[in-house]
């Protein structure tokens, strides 16, 4: 399959340069965590490789395996954080996929007993809810 180049002006390439704000939940040399701003549930996170990156079929196997690590250490702190019963790991590539943002990220969501997922309805969070939730997942990484 062939995929577009990446484009660099995307939203998760501008929050790698500083040019937009995030919630910054993670970081390490390979991968940034960031609160998801239009959340399906409390907690939602985004894991996105600081290397340009498409999606699944471009990212180098070293990116991919320093976010899927990443991946594993923020399902355990959210479903920790949170109380927790269990994650909702996904990712999206290329339009038919569902993706909407072209700069591989994973979404990492708290999910509990008996709720479901809010739908998508791209309504942004309250910026102070992030920021709690933020904090609320950085407090269990210490």
């Amino acid at each position: 399959m062939s995929t577009p180049a990446y484009d660099d002006q995307n939203v998760f390439a501008k929050i790698l340069r500083g040019e937009l704000p995030s919630h910054k939940v993670f970081e390490d040399d390979k991968t940034l965590v960031i609160m998801d701003i239009m959340p399906r549930g409390d907690g939602h996170i985004l894991v996105i490789p600081k290397a340009p990156s498409r999606n699944i079929f471009d990212i180098a196997t070293d990116d991919l395996n320093a976010v899927m690590a990443t991946v594993q250490k923020m399902a355990g702190a959210v479903v920790k954080a949170f109380g927790a019963d269990g994650t909702t790991i996904q990712q999206f590539s290329e339009p038919a996929g569902g993706q909407v943002v072209f700069h591989t990220h994973v979404h990492v969501i708290p999910r509990f007993e008996g709720v479901s997922l809010k739908p998508h309805t791209g309504a942004m969070a309250d910026n102070d809810l992030l920021a709690g939730q933020a904090e609320k997942i950085r407090a269990v990484l210490t």
